[in-house]
Parts: C-alpha cells; sequence; structure tokens
C-alpha cells in the first residue's frame, strides 16, 4: 500500500507528559529484537536509507512496554511516496502469533535518526494496528551517519490540528532502557568474548562450571565495590547518596541471607526438600517393583 503526503511532521525534543494513562512510561528493549533489526539493517538493499519493521511484546500494569521480538516489513521510499507491504506485515504477524501467542504488536522500528513526514505516515497505520493502546516508535541509529552517535530512541506521537491529517503530528520522546533476561546472560557472554577476542573463531560456549565460577568472580568484584564505597562514607571521605543506600538496604532485604543465620536456614532448607524427593523417588520405585511382581502372580 503506498502512502503519500507533503507536510513536515514536528518533532518534540523535551520529555512531555500525556494525559492518557495508556501512554507508555518506559520502553524496555530485549536483545532478541535489537539483534533482529541489526540483522535486518546489515541486509538492506546498498540503494535504501533505512529499513523498517514491526515491533512485538507486552504492555505491563505499570505502563512498561516490552519489546521481545521484531520483523521485517518490505519497503521503498521516493521523494513522492512510501510504499510499505501491509498484507506482508499481516502475514507475519500471524505466524508469529502461533509461536508467541502472547505477545501483540506493540509499535514500529525504523533506522537512523530522520523522522519525517513519512515517519508520521507509518506511524498512523501502526497505531490502527495497536489501538486503542499508542504505538511506539523505536528509532535506531547504527553509528553510520556522521555527527550522529549510534544509539536507541523511542517515541510516540500525538495527532496536531483540529482536523488532525495522518502525516500531522508530534513525536514525543520515551524514556527507553535495554535489558536482557537470566537465560540471555550466556548467549551475550558470548558475543562479548568474541568481540573482545583477537580472534574472532576462537571463543567458545562455557561450560557451566566455568559459568559458575565467572558469575561468582563477578559478585565478588561488586561486593568489594560496595564494600569500600560504604567503608569511605563512614570515613567521611565522600557523601552518602541516599538512593543508593535505599537500594542497597531493599537488595539486603530481598536476600535469603539478609539475616543472622540465613545461610544455614537456606542450605537447611534445600537439603530437606533434597531428601523428600529421594524419599518419593524411592516410594515409586517400590511401589513400581511390587506391582510388577504382583502381575507375575496373577
Amino acid at each position: 500500500m503506498a502512502l503519500g503526503g507533503s507536510s513536515a511532521v514536528h518533532v518534540q525534543s523535551t520529555l512531555a507528559t500525556s494525559s492518557t494513562p495508556r501512554t507508555p512510561s518506559t520502553v524496555t528493549i530485549h536483545p532478541s529484537a535489537l539483534f533482529s533489526i541489526l540483522d535486518h539493517y546489515l541486509r538492506r538493499a546498498d540503494d535504501q536509507p533505512r529499513v523498517i519493521g514491526t515491533l512485538l511484546g507486552t504492555r505491563a500494569s505499570d505502563g512498561t512496554v516490552h519489546v521481545r521480538a521484531s520483523f521485517a516489513v518490505l519497503h521503498s521510499e521516493t521523494d513522492e511516496q512510501v510504499a510499505v507491504d501491509m498484507e506482508y506485515h499481516r502475514t507475519m504477524y500471524e505466524l508469529h502469533s502461533r509461536v508467541a501467542p502472547k505477545e501483540t504488536i506493540v509499535g514500529w522500528y525504523s533506522t537512523g535518526s530522520n523522522l519525517n513526514t513519512y515517519s508520521a505516515l507509518i506511524q498512523n497505520f501502526y497505531s490502527q494496528e495497536t489501538a486503542p493502546q499508542p504505538a511506539i516508535h523505536v528509532a535506531l541509529n547504527t553509528g553510520a551517519e556522521e555527527d550522529v552517535a549510534a544509539g536507541v530512541q523511542a517515541f510516540v506521537s500525538s495527532p496536531v490540528g483540529v482536523f488532525p491529517k495522518p502525516e500531522n503530528c508530534i513525536f514525543t520522546p520515551v524514556a527507553v532502557r535495554l535489558q536482557f533476561d537470566d537465560a540471555e546472560r550466556t548467549g551475550l557472554d558470548l558475543l562479548t568474548q568474541t568481540a573482545l577476542s583477537p580472534d574472532a573463531t576462537s571463543a567458545q560456549p562455557v561450560t557451566t562450571l566455568a559459568s559458575l565460577d565467572a558469575a561468582l568472580t563477578t559478585v565478588s568484584q561488586m561486593i568489594d565495590r560496595v564494600l569500600a564505597y560504604v567503608r569511605r562514607v563512614l570515613a567521611g571521605e565522600v557523601p552518602g547518596d541516599k538512593a543508593l543506600g535505599r537500594y542497597l538496604m531493599d537488595t539486603l532485604g530481598i536476600s535469603p541471607f539478609g539475616e543472622k543465620g540465613g545461610e544455614d536456614k537456606t542450605f537447611n532448607a534445600a537439603l530437606q526438600d533434597t531428601l523428600m524427593i529421594s524419599y518419593l523417588a524411592n516410594l515409586i520405585r517400590a511401589q513400581a517393583e511390587v506391582s510388577s511382581r504382583l502381575a507375575l502372580v496373577t
């Protein structure tokens, strides 16, 4: 479907709050979606200035939008119009829904930092796909543009005018952050090792024991940094940060080792669970053996 327009799109540079409670407060992008966008950009045609695609994820009750996946959408741009293959978009979304039915369309992405009339037209289309929730737009700058640092930005749009047109809107920035789950840590660590290694083929997946050793080393280093900071605050060398202090107190409160003797209680609880599982396994084994012998007797 071809979309046309000639009016200029407005970009609001300051973070504004919306009166509608449905406006997302934060956009959280997960690695799988980010790597998919980068892969799409690397596979683009030489004469294609930017690529676009659909973002999929979930919306939390606190207003956070989690972008967990994305897929490319075919499109072309000229000076007169932009054409987007909407049928391809809907087909891809239908296939994705079979694999991840809980993930819905939350918006769209594009590479580069240019927000123009075509961006407003595409935003209008995705707003219809995500209605009644607002569509988010993630702009990923890969660093290819001069004088523009690589980074990720997220926007929501608001119509402009008494009788707003699809090509007239204001893009308002939204806080964005990158976050990975615990299950994704191993893959990201491997990618980091490969990027830092002199030989790109030398990095190999680590064993479970090596991963545990690296995790314990990292935790030990973090504890040393926290202890050094706390000692400097107590000695009056640096001023204390109340926000950081509250965060440390909350972290210690969540930890099962926060109280005295917590290590013994946790170990004993885990030991009791293990003994119970072992007892149940032996009981089931005995019942199965008795049942098989009774079957032979009859």
